[in-house]
């Protein structure tokens, strides 16, 4: 991992409208442990309104919890053991987020940075928004009918009643809204909370647990002010203007704010003893990447051999990896991190955010006890030895996917998009043309595809048989980092190919095609931190994304999609079916996949 000079301090208060960091103490959200009993009869989460203080300087602000807790429980099980959960609206009143687009002024700072709306007039069809919700277990393999589809979202008095079989290694996934169209603003309004896998060979670790084991469920927001310019704790989904689509409407940036949350709290503290201390860290942000650094707070230095990273998304890793560089955590991505306070003693230590051009890059502060304190864990050299990792020679026959992500302004969408493409014999298509696609891969091979769909309810595309392994490439043809997200599996990263994108690229914005081949550039090395079981993976620019997974575990209709929350609402998520592979048979659309070969020709 790259290192980085240190950030200097932070700034005063007076950045962040008043309130003062680490004044707060972080909350631990409760843990919901059901026995076997309760977990068969199946146990009830009801979605609340309530009242929460997110900084001991702001009034309380209304948000939407499950449970009345914000974030909500974190729900522990062990693994084979199936939970039946009925998810039960009893949310009253209107929607507890303001929602305004704002435009950036010159010479003014960026509009997401600054605390209030400005003179941006709240949105009024987002001020009438019912309280419809859906939950989805972000990361279990469950069946269809309990993965919580966006459209199949319930009204107050209604309840979602889902079953997670909880066949899974160890793993930290997470719950959370997933509403058609809304997901954005109904998690901005609180709906997300942890759930814990537990499993044998995690428990032989003899991993710090208990009080020495903490979520840490970071998110940014922006908050209203009052006519005095004070912060008023009211929610304020605040994102910035960049342009006008066909129809005159605004486009805007995914939502980023100047307010960090930890555990819904505004840079709080914890206090710790000089002992080792388990994190499972989760990015429950709309859509900011963070890049997660420790430092000392008194110099600013950044802080070294004593972080480690143990799991990723889907589990266990390998091997310990040391966190001696910024962390890059997207929307979505969950990191299992061990932090030896014993070699801190005494210091009070910042968790920073030193992506660039972060306005406001405190997270959060450990102050750590000078007190020695006998410790018997010691951090093992193995810490999964079941883990395999997958290569193109050890992997199984499979299907090929190619998703391609197209930046803003391609075809006449104003918005990124996602499209399905499917390969294309020659002759069939015309080159150059809309909706082509062609890559020329590492063996020099040129190969042609073709659109099959842009948009959530085109025709469905990919027909999945259950069991199978298949290779799924993601392309970023230009625009932001896209967290991608299949629903259902884990994968692993098999490869990140170099491919133009942006300025002297090939592709067309104005066809919505490549004009000549997109050229193979090299490889960039799959980090240690990307090397585990993954269900969120990020998508740079220039960059094809080549990941492998097995559907199994479940049947029926899932989704995949990106996990910037304004850029799935806003399209960017398309539908797929996992079926037994002799009914398949019987199916007369179009599969989408292809046997054999790869993209980069390995």
């Amino acid at each position: 991992m790259v290192t980085e000079t240190a950030i200097s301090p932070v700034r005063d208060a007076e950045a962040a409208a008043g309130l003062t960091p680490f004044l707060d103490a972080l909350r631990v959200p409760p843990l919901l442990r059901p026995s076997r009993a309760e977990a068969l009869a199946g146990i009830d989460i009801d979605l609340k309104a309530t009242w929460v203080r997110l900084h001991s300087q702001l009034p309380p602000t209304r948000v939407w919890a499950y449970d009345g807790h914000f974030p909500g429980p974190t729900i522990e099980v062990r693994r084979n053991r199936r939970l039946r959960i009925s998810w039960n609206n009893r949310l009253t009143g209107t929607h507890p987020v303001t929602a305004v687009e704002a435009t950036p002024a010159p010479g003014a700072p960026p509009p997401g940075d600054v605390p209030g709306r400005g003179d941006a007039p709240p949105l009024a069809d987002v001020a009438a928004l019912p309280p419809w919700t859906v939950t989805h277990l972000h990361g279990a393999p469950t069946g269809g009918g309990n993965d919580g589809w966006s459209e199949n979202a319930v009204s107050p008095g209604d309840s979602q009643l889902s079953e997670y079989p909880n066949d899974h290694r160890a793993v930290a996934w997470w719950y959370h809204d997933h509403a058609m169209d809304i997901t954005r603003w109904n998690v901005f309004a609180g709906l997300a909370g942890m759930y814990l896998v537990r499993d044998d060979e995690e428990d032989a670790l003899r991993l710090p647990r208990g009080e020495h084991e903490i979520p840490l469920i970071l998110q940014d927001r922006n908050l209203d002010l009052d006519e005095d310019g004070r912060p008023t704790g009211g929610l304020l989904h605040k994102t910035v203007v960049v342009g006008k689509d066909a129809h005159g409407k605004n486009v805007t940036a995914a939502f980023t704010g100047p307010y960090t949350l930890v555990n819904g709290v505004i840079w709080p503290y914890l206090d710790v003893s000089a002992r080792w201390y388990r994190f499972r860290l989760l990015n429950g942000a709309n859509a900011r990447v963070f890049r997660l650094r420790l430092v000392d707070d008194e110099t600013g230095e950044p802080v070294e051999g004593a972080a480690w990273q143990i799991g990723t998304d889907g589990g266990l890793l390998p091997r310990p990896v040391p966190l001696d560089g910024p962390l890059p955590v997207a929307p979505a991505e969950r990191m299992d991190l061990l932090v030896d306070f014993g070699r801190l003693r005494g210091r009070r230590i910042r968790l920073d955010n030193v992506a660039p051009g972060v306005a406001h890059p405190r997270v959060m502060q450990f102050r750590v006890d000078s007190r020695p304190v006998r410790d018997p864990f010691v951090l093992p050299p193995v810490i999964s030895g079941s883990f395999r990792r997958i290569t193109h020679g050890t992997v199984p026959g499979h299907e090929h996917r190619l998703i391609v992500l197209t930046p803003p302004g391609t075809a006449g969408d104003a918005h990124p998009g996602l499209w399905e493409m499917h390969p294309a014999k020659p002759g069939e298509v015309p080159v150059p043309g809309a909706g082509v696609i062609q890559v020329k891969g590492a063996d020099g091979t040129v190969r042609t595809y073709r659109r099959g769909a842009r948009t959530f309810d085109d025709a469905l595309g990919f027909m999945v048989t259950h069991g199978a392994w298949e290779q799924w490439s993601f392309l970023n043809l230009g625009g932001p980092t896209h967290p991608m997200h299949i629903h259902l599996i884990d994968f692993q990263v098999l490869g990140r190919d170099v491919y133009p994108a942006g300025a002297g690229s090939p592709f067309d914005t104005a066809l919505g095609g490549t004009r000549a081949p997109l050229e193979f550039g090299g490889r960039v090395p799959v980090s240690a931190h990307d090397a585990g079981w993954k269900d969120v993976i990020q998508v740079p620019a220039g960059q094809m994304v080549n990941v492998i997974g097995r559907f199994q575990g479940a049947k029926g209709r899932f989704m995949y999609h990106c996990h910037l929350l304004e850029h799935e609402d806003m399209g960017m998520m398309r539908p797929f079916v996992v079926m037994p592979g002799e009914v398949l048979k019987f199916h007369h659309g179009e599969t989408g996949g292809h046997h054999g070969g790869h993209h980069d020709g390995s």
